[in-house]
Formats: C-alpha cells, structure tokens, sequence
C-alpha cells in the first residue's frame, strides 16, 4: 500500500478521500487531489492519508 512521503501529498489524499467518501465535492478538487481521486482507489488513498504525519517533509523532492 502507498504510504505519503511529505506532509502535503497527505494532505492531497485527505481531499480525495473526503470527495471519494461524498463529504467533499470533486468539483472543488485541484491538482494531485483531483489526480488522486482519479487514479487511486478509496482503501489506498485511506492508507496515504493516515500515514503518521511526524517524520514528514512539508513536500517531496
């Protein structure tokens, strides 16, 4: 299962998640959000958003 490597693609799979769950719109969805949605399914996107945030870079390089 995917695991996030920085703080903000968690954040993006969190969105997803969310529009995947019904509780966001995928209208409001915009970059590695809306490509998330698109490509991943709601279990590894629920596995991405859930990876403990502690050791994270703010972004990937």
């Amino acid at each position: 299962m995917p695991k996030a490597k920085s703080k903000a693609q968690q954040q993006a799979a969190g969105a997803a998640l969310a529009a995947k769950r019904g509780e966001q719109k995928v209208s409001e969805l915009q970059g590695a959000s809306k490509d998330m949605y698109d490509s991943m399914s709601e279990e590894e996107l629920d596995e991405m958003a859930s990876t403990p945030r502690e050791d994270l870079p703010e972004n990937a390089d």
